[in-house]
């Protein structure tokens, strides 16, 4: 009887063992998650972009006239010395271009041949004229000798008044005509000299060697030279930037921020400038452009922006090794407060329509409704919901659910 129940007890206790062991199996594991506690402190909302810096006043200098511009990076005239990119210049003395006079075109064949036929016909013309002028010479001439007779008969009284006065006449008639034809017969020269220029070959016509020939183009302000824009020896038209010209020691920022962020910013408000290579460095808004404009991101996405404006707060020795057009990144202040309730923005996901947490209890996940003010790209503030200290789940995954045990990955 003893051995049976001895029998009985190990099938039992073989049975409990197997039990526990489906038991143990089918429990479900603790999951492995990071968490972080939401926590009072100061926290601040930022528009946050990429900008550039650039020298606030920027004279373009300009071709006055049209022209060849000689190479501005070579010794220009007199002044004996190259005009580089940061070079400094003087206000209207220091020469930052010289300008000659465009050369002759070319001419195609036709254009050449008709040239050629227009002088021939010049030459014509004033052979003609030159004909003219002798003849209304010898007319004057003749006219001359008849007068100085009638006015030897007029002394005799032996010749009429009308006589008289048509010998005056005629001298003064011819005097006029030769006047004109001399008149005509120099524009006809200058006609001719005129087509004559037309036919110079530009390969032929020479540099001005005389430097008072030229146009001096001089800086309008003082400051250094930013960019040369026409470096090279061109013909240019009038108005063609030549060279930029402003003062490096006097920057401002420039950024292009969403218009949803330029909308919350003000006037005055700070702004940290880094991303340079340098520290960090203070400054405040000082214009928000009231126009937008479309611009398309680098993944493609078509999005307004609005240019804002901001001014160095720092010293200049700060950021004294900042030039024009250097690439930097703003924080512009929206927002801050010393002592809120924070959430890492990590834990938040949504549930419906209102924002929610899986706080944990106990070692138990729950999920909890939380209300959301202020966020930016770390944290949230915490309006209501939620109690200081309390332990969150960050970036939970479908494993988490109510009433599931949790254990840190730190801890584990």
């Amino acid at each position: 009887m003893s051995a049976i129940w001895l029998k009985r007890a190990g099938w039992t206790g073989a049975a409990l063992v197997v039990v526990a062991g489906i038991f143990w199996l089918a429990w479900p594991a603790p999951v492995g998650a990071d968490l972080a506690a939401v926590m009072r402190g100061p926290m601040e909302v930022t528009a946050d972009d990429d900008g550039k810096t650039r020298v606030r006043h920027i004279y373009t200098v300009s071709a006055p006239i049209g022209g060849k511009v000689l190479r501005i990076s070579h010794p220009l005239g007199t002044q004996g010395s190259s005009l580089h990119v940061g070079d400094q210049v003087t206000a209207n003395e220091t020469v930052v271009a010289l300008m000659q006079p465009t050369p002759p075109s070319f001419l195609d064949v036709r254009s050449h041949d008709q040239l050629e036929a227009e002088v021939i016909a010049a030459d014509a013309s004033i052979q003609q004229q030159e004909a003219e002028v002798r003849r209304l010479e010898a007319a004057l001439s003749f006219a001359r000798t008849e007068f100085q007779r009638a006015q030897a008969l007029v002394r005799t009284q032996t010749i009429s008044t009308q006589a008289f006065d048509r010998a005056k006449f005629e001298v003064a008639s011819n005097e006029a005509a030769l006047a004109s034809a001399r008149a005509q017969q120099d524009f006809r020269r200058n006609m001719r000299a005129s087509l004559a220029a037309r036919l110079i070959d530009p390969a032929n016509a020479a540099a001005p060697k005389d430097p008072a020939c030229c146009v001096r183009v001089l800086a309008p302000a003082s400051g250094r030279v930013l960019k040369i824009i026409q470096d090279s020896e061109a013909v240019v038209v009038p108005g063609a930037p030549l060279v930029d010209i402003g003062d490096p020691g006097d920057l401002e920022v420039v950024a292009d921020l969403l218009s949803t962020d330029a909308v919350q910013l003000k006037v005055g408000a700070p702004v940290r400038i880094d991303g340079w290579g340098g520290p960090a460095v203070r400054g405040k808004v000082v214009r928000v452009d009231p126009a937008g404009f479309l611009k398309v991101s680098a993944l493609g996405i078509e999005e307004q922006r609005v240019r804002v404006t901001i001014d160095f707060a720092d010293p200049p020795e700060i950021w004294s090794s900042l030039g024009h057009d250097y690439r930097v990144i703003v924080h512009a202040m929206i927002w801050s407060s010393d002592d809120v309730l924070t959430v890492p923005v990590s834990a938040l996901f949504r549930k419906g329509e209102d924002w929610a947490i899986f706080a944990v209890e106990n070692g138990l996940a729950r999920s909890t409704l939380v209300k959301i003010g202020h966020r930016n790209n770390r944290l949230a503030e915490v309006l209501s919901g939620v109690a200081p200290e309390t332990q969150v789940i960050l970036h939970p995954s479908d494993r988490i659910r109510d009433d599931i045990k949790i254990v840190s990955r730190v801890t584990r």
